[in-house]
């Protein structure tokens, strides 16, 4: 009977031993994994990062007289990394009619640290923006029209040119 209980207890100790191991790696794993995580730096958007030639694809409606008529847009769009644009080329077409050659527009962009921003076209409309990874394409929706541009919705893409 001795030899029974001496064996069962050796098992048990085994057990209990390969359990608090198992729980040493685990915590050990997720501790390291949660650390490495806090101490990699945080990555923050800022007017900077958005530098270079993006190719500006963008779709949607403007409101001529109470009537919505639908409305793309393609154009390079420059960003300077200092919170100002210019299009060297660009294309606006209203209704089927190419109205606007946004060929040399200028503008200004903000950046916010959540990748959260604005651009506003000089003497056109206006526009929030999110900033992707690495500042590799940008999200944009118009939330204005402008002086020389009539009231509108639409969204579009602008991903940076090699």
């Amino acid at each position: 009977m001795k030899t029974k209980t001496k064996l069962v207890k050796r098992i048990t100790s085994f057990g209990l031993f390969a359990c608090a191991l198992v729980s040493l790696i685990a915590a050990t794993t997720f501790s390291t994994s949660g650390l490495a995580q806090t101490q990699r730096p945080e990555t923050h958007c800022n007017v900077h990062m958005l530098r270079g030639l993006y190719l500006w694809t963008w779709d949607g409606y403007a409101d001529l007289g109470g009537n919505l008529v639908p409305k793309a847009v393609m154009q390079g769009l420059q960003f300077n990394g200092d919170g100002t644009t210019f299009n060297p080329f660009g294309t606006v077409n209203i209704g089927g009619s190419i109205i606007i050659d946004a060929t040399g527009g200028v503008g200004t962009y903000t950046v916010a640290p959540d990748c959260t921003g604005t651009l506003t076209i000089t003497d056109g409309p206006s526009f929030n923006m999110y900033i992707g990874p690495g500042a590799q394409q940008l999200w944009i929706t118009q939330i204005a029209g402008g002086a020389g541009a009539p009231p509108g919705l639409g969204v579009g893409t602008a991903t940076r040119l090699p």
